[in-house]
């Protein structure tokens, strides 16, 4: 089963609207969304460490929006190269780095201005200096082929209307043996046309 994108949905639209709302979760993350946001709800529901949450900058945990934890699915070690594919305000971004230590390297990426100055505030509150956040999307990561040893993305490419594009950059990026630590919303029916031209629910 593929679930697409309708092929006449205006996608600069929907990218734009999909950063409307993560703006609105950068600026205000005890607003009014339609999904779970914050440290408790990650340590509580999603498997965090309190304590390992606790330790990085209020600003950067209090607008998590993750729906999974891609740090359970393979241990992140010291001295890799990580990618945050729509890093947000940082969490998993900064977890990676601190586990990456000094002779590592933390990337994220994010198409949305306010989330990407939240990480980038919080890794300086943190004292991380391994870490760099830019301007993109995960149909054009700015980095060089096979340069990664980890990609992460947390409910992330479920927002993007190009995922063949999206894998296709994931897989360039990613060095021989990296690894992919991916959580997301997996759907098990197909969507409705109406559904699927909705843009709200794109956005959320």
């Amino acid at each position: 089963m593929a679930i697409a994108c309708p092929v006449d949905l205006d996608t600069q639209v929907l990218r734009s609207e999909v950063s409307k709302v993560y703006s609105r979760v950068a600026t205000d993350p005890d607003g009014d969304f339609h999904f779970h946001r914050g440290p408790a709800y990650a340590a509580d529901f999603l498997g965090y460490d309190p304590a390992e949450l606790a330790a990085l900058p209020r600003e950067c945990t209090a607008s998590f929006a993750g729906i999974a934890n891609p740090h359970m699915i393979a241990p992140i070690v010291r001295g890799e190269t990580v990618l945050d594919i729509g890093c947000g305000a940082g969490t998993d971004l900064l977890l990676a780095a601190r586990r990456i230590g000094p002779t590592g390297h933390a990337i994220g990426i994010d198409m949305t201005e306010t989330m990407r100055d939240r990480a980038r505030g919080s890794a300086i509150a943190a004292g991380l200096t391994n870490v760099e956040v830019h301007c993109a999307d995960a149909t054009s990561l700015p980095l060089p082929d096979s340069s990664v040893d980890v990609i992460i993305s947390n409910g992330v490419l479920n927002l993007v209307p190009e995922k063949d594009k999206a894998f296709t950059e994931i897989r360039r990026v990613l060095r021989p043996g990296g690894r992919l630590q991916l959580g997301d919303i997996v759907l098990d029916a197909e969507l409705g046309e109406d559904v699927r031209r909705n843009i709200d629910l794109w956005a959320g």
